[in-house]
């Protein structure tokens, strides 16, 4: 990995932890995945290793992160699905090709044959995305309550109540903001 490049603030679910390579996006944005190198070590931290990543490559990625960030962000609130996005995660979907294995602990994972590409990867992820919209996940999806950040992020948790993307980063920020405006 680049020590130069902001770390990845990885989850449970991939499509979530894919749309948190743009974080703090009603703030100060910033950009996890800035060059093609970087795609391809998110991919290979996440199981999705590729050979390599092109520039065009990389815009293809930020398109389906954008149109999942969107259609997640609808579906958390009820609104409709944007349909441009769903139809970029569909093309991203049946564009790729990769296969469900069954791992020794009865979980589902997602193999690449050696030699593919970055489509490859992206299709694993828009079905990931697909997965989740269309409520095959046992969970919540849910905005974070930062109002910097505001990414959607799927709720596991036995109450469902999760209010914050990452308690480490957002859920720590905020109530640290609140600590130190209830001690002036």
């Amino acid at each position: 990995m680049h020590d130069r490049f902001p770390e990845f603030r990885l989850g449970k679910v991939l499509a979530t932890s894919f749309t948190a390579t743009l974080t703090e996006r009603c703030g100060d944005a910033v950009e996890r995945i800035p060059v093609p190198r970087r795609l391809a070590d998110w991919l290979t931290v996440s199981g999705l290793a590729v050979e390599s990543c092109t520039a065009a490559q990389l815009e293809l990625a930020r398109e389906l992160r954008e149109s999942v960030h969107a259609a997640l962000t609808a579906a958390a609130v009820q609104d409709p699905l944007p349909a441009p996005a769903v139809q970029v995660i569909n093309d991203r979907s049946v564009q790729g090709r990769a296969a469900a294995v069954l791992t020794p602990e009865n979980h589902r994972e997602w193999r690449l044959s050696p030699g593919s590409c970055v489509a490859d990867a992206l299709g694993v992820v828009a079905a990931d995305a697909i997965s989740i919209l269309a409520g095959e996940r046992d969970g919540r999806l849910a905005l974070c309550a930062s109002p910097t950040c505001r990414a959607a992020f799927f709720d596991t948790s036995q109450s469902r109540t999760r209010k914050w993307c990452e308690m480490n980063t957002c859920g720590n920020r905020q109530k640290k903001a609140r600590f130190n405006a209830n001690k002036r």
